[in-house]
């Protein structure tokens, strides 16, 4: 560091490799101005690519600006990405943890989960217990069942009987206290994660993210945590979703447009908005579902979840940048309103107004020229015929 201090550079090019890049750029930020660079932005040429030539290339690509340095968060922010993502990998191991159980069922003959859709629920781990304590009897097993499980006693009765031994009782005991440590670790960090939202006082930017269809506390949480909640990194709407991957790409060659799929973008945030846009696809109410069914119709459904998951980016922009609550337009959104029909006053005595013929009538040079309806196959003048034919469509034809 001192001999850089004393080279008295105006920008040191850093190039994020895994995390090697982390101690060295945290040790000199506080003293000089950082670039860190995407290495898939600078690729040096096959044969001729070393660690010096890397340098060097990057020291003049940054000298001049032909790199942008990527985003950083402040201390506070990089916390709480820990603990957020770290959150998301213990839910992800408890959800793998919970089909374990379920294996040792099938193993025993018992079709526990053919009756009960979670079987570490309340319903699920009150017979679970009991087998693992020795009961066996199905009738007394099934009658464990609790509130809304208490309607399917007869299939449980059916579903019970097998063969539970003693290893599968210690197998399913050692995969029900993983769970209860993973479940206690998981409240552990999310108890961390609202007090250091508090201290950084991002809780009306929770609330208001809340407010957004598919959009839940944790997602909330994990969306502060991933963008820095400060949108004057973002000049528009279409950088954060640029930068999440959920944007057409851009890919033109001698004036031919060939595949525009999406970038890859930030995993974690792509993967929490194609969840929510997967919520608001199913609903039947709302903004955000009526531009799905209309998206959906004419491009596909996973264009549809990509243009919603587009939507909803745009949406946490505005959200976080005007510290507002999400204003939905209404399901009614792209339903054309009603033309009004207005009527001329007439007198009582005199007869009603004619109605207007369906063609209007044409005014050309000052002269008027009332047009003829005519009536013509459908076939003779649509290359479609086949599919249309002995269909009337109604012709225009002017009077000479």
């Amino acid at each position: 560091m001192a001999w850089l201090l004393e080279r008295r550079g105006e920008v040191v090019v850093l190039e994020a490799t895994s995390d090697y890049w982390r101690h060295l750029y945290y040790t000199l930020q506080p003293h000089m101005n950082l670039m860190l660079v995407n290495p898939a932005h600078l690729k040096g040429i096959r044969g001729r690519k070393s660690d010096p030539s890397d340098a060097a290339f990057r020291a003049r690509a940054g000298a001049s600006g032909m790199v942008r340095g990527s985003f950083v968060p402040e201390r506070e922010i990089r916390e709480l990405r820990d603990l957020t993502r770290r959150r998301t990998q213990l839910i992800t191991a408890r959800g793998w943890r919970a089909q374990r159980p379920e294996k040792e069922l099938e193993d025993t003959g018992m079709k526990l989960s053919s009756v009960l859709s979670d079987i570490t629920g309340a319903s699920g781990r009150a017979i679970l217990n009991a087998l693992i304590t020795g009961e066996r009897d199905p009738q007394a097993l099934a009658e464990l069942a609790i509130r809304r499980a208490r309607s399917k006693i007869p299939a449980l009765i059916q579903a019970l009987n097998g063969t539970f031994t003693e290893h599968h009782a210690c197998m399913c005991q050692h995969y029900l206290d993983e769970i209860d440590h993973l479940t206690a670790v998981a409240g552990q960090l999310n108890a961390r994660i609202t007090s250091l939202l508090a201290r950084l006082e991002r809780n009306t930017d929770v609330d208001n993210l809340d407010s957004i269809p598919g959009i839940g506390p944790a997602a909330t949480q994990i969306t502060i945590a991933e963008t820095g909640g400060d949108m004057a990194q973002f000049a528009t709407a279409g950088h954060p979703a640029s930068r999440i991957g959920v944007c057409p790409g851009t890919n033109e060659s001698a004036g031919l447009a060939k595949s525009g799929r999406t970038r890859p973008g930030n995993s974690t945030l792509k993967r929490l908005l194609g969840i929510a846009a997967m919520s608001v696809s199913r609903s039947n109410d709302g903004y955000l579902s009526a531009y799905y069914r209309r998206i959906a119709a004419r491009r596909g459904r996973q264009r549809a979840l990509v243009a919603v998951m587009h939507k909803l980016a745009v949406a946490i922009w505005h959200i976080l940048r005007d510290k507002a609550r999400y204003q939905d337009p209404g399901a009614d959104y792209f339903t054309p309103p009603r033309p009004r029909t207005r009527h001329a006053p007439h007198d009582q005595g005199s007869q009603p107004p004619r109605p207007h013929h369906p063609l209007r009538t044409h005014h050309r040079d000052g002269l008027t020229s009332t047009p003829t309806q005519l009536f013509v196959s459908e076939s003779r003048h649509c290359p479609k015929g086949p599919a249309r034919r002995g269909r009337l469509r109604p012709v225009a034809r002017r009077r000479g």
